[in-house]
């Protein structure tokens, strides 16, 4: 994985956290991450070159009249005044490459300097067994913080806590040995419960290979369903901002 800084940018140095779409139903985490950067202005500083993601090319993405500067499949983005960099994913992953993407990713934030990953993603609804609306939010937290996924902080912003996941589980475990590299890829590692639905999603591999890194990180799960997605987006950009200490009172004028 190779960054190429655009002419006469580059990256800040203040900018210690890094947020970014883990590719999942709906694409709501890519969509939230579109309404972080137009509201926020952030600049593209550059792009991200690998070949783990499906090639893709596109018009303007932020600008009512395109102008015909292209926009590509791994785009960096900066807001120095939140001290943000934001990660925008336009594409898949190549099948069978989602550690190998995950390692070169996590690399990059390493070496970049990078202190905090905000990763934002959505689940199936249809998978959420215990259901507790308590908190008034679809959207739930999983932390590297502590090795259960808590976060004190995340619970005072009024956040729940990942209920199925658990680090002792199976696959859960496999992914950290994968990520420390001290086990090989087993493509045949059957499927076998519910407990397997949650880190066989690319916000677990992202999660797994940022931790073994000695990275913070922050994953912002929001439960939906195909469809609409343009609430559910709101919803976990909202949710990015209130973590980030962000006021999130411009978003409600941003558009998708």
């Amino acid at each position: 994985m190779e960054f190429f800084v655009e002419e006469g940018k580059h990256l800040h140095d203040e900018c210690s956290t890094l947020v970014l779409p883990a590719l999942s139903i709906g694409n709501v985490g890519q969509l939230a991450l579109d309404l972080l950067v137009s509201t926020m202005r952030a600049e593209r500083i550059g792009y991200l070159d690998t070949p783990f993601v499906l090639p893709c090319v596109g018009n303007d993405a932020y600008v009512p009249t395109p102008q015909g500067h292209l926009a590509l499949p791994l785009e960096a983005y900066e807001s120095p005044s939140n001290a943000l960099t934001l990660l925008q994913q336009r594409s898949p992953i190549v099948k069978g490459t989602i550690i190998e993407f995950a390692k070169n990713l996590a690399d990059f934030a390493a070496a970049s300097g990078k202190k905090h990953v905000v990763l934002l993603s959505s689940l199936d609804f249809g998978r959420w067994q215990r259901i507790d609306v308590s908190s008034g939010s679809q959207v739930h937290y999983l932390s590297s913080t502590n090795e259960d996924g808590t976060d004190d902080y995340c619970e005072v912003l009024g956040l729940k806590r990942l209920q199925e996941y658990n680090p002792e589980q199976r696959r859960w475990k496999y992914l950290t040995t994968l990520a420390e590299g001290s086990a090989m890829l087993d493509e045949e590692l059957p499927f076998e419960d519910e407990e397997d639905y949650y880190p066989s999603l690319p916000f677990a591999a992202l999660y797994c290979c940022f931790k073994a890194k000695g990275l913070k990180v922050t994953c912002l799960l929001c439960y939906c369903t195909e469809g609409d997605n343009i609430p559910d987006a709101f919803n976990l950009a909202e949710a990015a901002c209130k973590l980030l200490g962000i006021s999130p009172s411009n978003l409600s004028g941003a558009k998708i």
